[in-house]
């Protein structure tokens, strides 16, 4: 892939909002962070457009509540045609750690996400999305 140079006009405030997020996620420099930004607005567009999209799912919980783990394999299996791979971690004695590996549609995927985290017993979940 081609690097192509361009000059960039922008007011003091955004000049100074721009280094302050270099500053913030560590980027070597304010092409990279400018990269990132751009990056991330497509994965937003292709998202908002229903595009094919690949991402992750994880899920923070409580074992021992009752019937969380069959509740959350059923929803899966709902699934099957999205999910690649999931990986289950124990923290500690009580809580788990999944993440749940997926590509399809950016609208079933959402549908996915928001039908595990709302499992009672689901301390901590987050959708992850990324271009293809």
């Amino acid at each position: 892939m081609s690097v192509v140079r361009f000059g960039v006009s922008l007011e003091k405030d955004l000049l100074d909002a721009l280094d302050e997020f270099v500053q913030k996620n560590k980027f070597s420099n304010r092409s990279q962070a400018i990269r990132q930004l751009i990056a991330n607005n497509v994965v937003i567009q292709k998202w908002e457009c229903n595009n094919l999209v690949v991402g992750s799912i994880t899920l923070v919980y409580d074992h021992h509540k009752r019937e969380i783990l069959q509740q959350l394999n059923d929803i899966q299996h709902d699934y099957h045609d999205c999910i690649l791979s999931s990986q289950h971690f124990h923290l500690d004695h009580d809580n788990c750690m999944e993440i749940i590996a997926v590509k399809g549609q950016a609208v079933q995927l959402t549908e996915l996400s928001d039908r595990l985290i709302a499992v009672k017993g689901i301390r901590h979940g987050k959708l992850t999305m990324s271009r293809t």
